[in-house]
């Protein structure tokens, strides 16, 4: 469960929070050992990266040794900074998506750019393996961005869609129950008139409408609560300043995506809506 701008209530301790990754793990791939717990994180370019993922990806099977797993996008040999600790395709994945973002990138990406690149990386860990890869993840860069990607599945033999569903909610709050327990919160009592929730699960969690279900490959940036689902809409994001920050690095204005393709900002962007 992502949550963005939201007050969260655990053992009645309130507090708010601008990006957040939760996870409940029901291990497929793995044993249940600390290491293997979602969400996984890393630090790049002075950034927190956060990664949470249900599904199983066949590329990144633990049963497949580390050095026959696929290099992703430019990633040589020479690129392999982020290694998994635990033994599932989650983070080995991860891992992998890390070392091809920062083969890729010499100084930090627009969230155009970034939004482009992951796009592209999530078709080649899927390319080959449609059938039987379910890859629904959460990924968090820093204080703001968060990413959402679904390509949906049920295992064999399963009765349950693993895909991902998203809902935003606006002042005015009301109230809403939850759709497997006897349980009714009002989200008013937690927020205010200057707040928006956006809320990623792998299944609707409660009775109201307004759930939105990802497209098979669709790959999501949300931020203060609302859904980019292209590079294009990521622009005004980015122009109001909330993309990648680091203390390290400073921010790429243009770069190329591929030899064909480049993407860049420029101070005369027109406004794009996601309508």
């Amino acid at each position: 469960v992502c949550c963005i701008y939201i007050y969260l209530s655990i053992h009645y301790i309130h507090f708010k929070i601008q990006n957040m990754i939760a996870h409940v793990r029901y291990a497929t791939t793995g044993a249940v050992s600390l290491e293997n717990v979602h969400p996984f994180s890393r630090e790049l370019w002075g950034i927190h990266w956060t990664f949470a993922h249900n599904g199983q990806v066949p590329k990144f099977d633990h049963s497949t040794p580390l050095e026959a797993q696929p290099l992703l996008g430019s990633t040589s040999t020479k690129d392999l900074h982020y290694h998994p600790v635990g033994d599932t395709d989650s983070e080995a994945v991860f891992c992998a998506i890390l070392n091809a973002v920062k083969a890729e990138f010499q100084s930090l990406p627009t969230l155009p750019v970034l939004h482009r690149f992951l796009s592209q990386l999530c078709k080649e860990i899927i390319e080959g393996d449609e059938e039987t890869t379910i890859f629904n993840f959460l990924l968090g860069c820093g204080k703001y961005t968060q990413f959402a990607f679904s390509w949906p599945g049920r295992r064999p033999g399963s009765k349950v869609w693993n895909g991902l569903y998203y809902i935003v909610r606006s002042p005015p709050f009301q109230t809403a129950s939850l759709v497997d327990a006897d349980y009714t919160i009002d989200f008013a009592k937690f927020t205010n008139s200057n707040d928006r929730v956006a809320v990623i699960t792998t299944k609707p969690l409660t009775d109201e409408k307004g759930w939105t279900e990802f497209e098979r490959g669709q790959l999501i940036m949300f931020d203060k609560g609302l859904p980019h689902r292209s590079p294009r809409c990521c622009e005004q994001v980015e122009k109001e300043g909330r993309g990648l920050k680091s203390k390290c690095f400073q921010r790429l204005r243009a770069c190329s995506i591929s030899s064909a393709t480049t993407c860049s900002i420029s101070s005369d962007t027109t406004p794009i809506t996601d309508d």
